[in-house]
């Protein structure tokens, strides 16, 4: 299976372990296209730091009447539930993610067809795939930001911004403008010299730092 063939949920979460997420941006890709996105402002747990709000521009007026983000249970279990996640260094909205609900419902292993799992990954990780890919110096990194530029698509995610991202919300460290940054940069870091998508299991064994459970998946053992 290549992973094309299923929805794949790009996820960015704006917050920290202290206030939990106070805002979300999803994208959808379908056949690697951009077919849905979804974010909001979450009211925070605790009060907001002037440190977190100079990250995320979001001040604690601008949470107070948002809805806290475990309200949205059916909508996360619902993406796991039909793909499979993504993000760009997925380890802190993996940990925020957990942090809400340790685990989903039972859910499809996309790589063993007929089982299921309680596990919101294994993730897709932009952020290790460009570590990988992408060569180093000359002040380039892995950042998101400069993968983006790196590809000559700072033009195309101005784009989708100002299609889908609230106005006030249209830069980095905003959730859906990262969530739409790593939408775009995936289909051109999980692809092979040609330009044709990597299968699912190689996208996901290259997405992680953990070399037996990068082994695993390539062999389809990982559950």
């Amino acid at each position: 299976m290549l992973w094309t063939e299923i929805p794949v949920h790009v996820i960015d979460f704006e917050g920290s372990r202290e206030t939990g997420i106070v805002e979300f941006g999803v994208v959808t890709l379908t056949g690697g296209v951009i077919s849905e996105v979804a974010t909001r402002l979450c009211r925070a747990r605790v009060r907001v730091s002037a440190d977190e709000t100079r990250v995320h521009g979001l001040r604690e007026a601008d949470l107070a009447d948002a809805a806290p983000f475990a309200v949205e249970w059916e909508r996360f279990a619902a993406l796991r539930a039909n793909g499979v996640l993504a993000a760009h260094f997925s380890g802190t909205e993996n940990a925020l993610l957990r942090a809400v609900w340790p685990c989903p419902r039972l859910s499809p292993d996309f790589l063993h067809a007929g089982r299921e799992v309680a596990e919101w990954g294994p993730w897709i990780d932009t952020g290790r795939l460009a570590t990988a890919m992408l060569p180093r110096g000359n002040g380039s990194s892995a950042a998101l930001g400069d993968v983006v530029q790196a590809f000559g698509l700072a033009a195309a995610l101005d784009e989708a911004a100002r299609r889908w991202c609230p106005e006030a919300r249209r830069c980095y460290h905003c959730a859906l403008f990262d969530a739409l940054a790593c939408a775009l940069v995936l289909p051109r870091l999980a692809c092979d010299a040609d330009g044709l998508p990597w299968t699912l299991a190689h996208t996901l064994a290259a997405s992680t730092g953990d070399g037996a459970r990068r082994d695993e998946l390539r062999q389809g053992r990982l559950f």
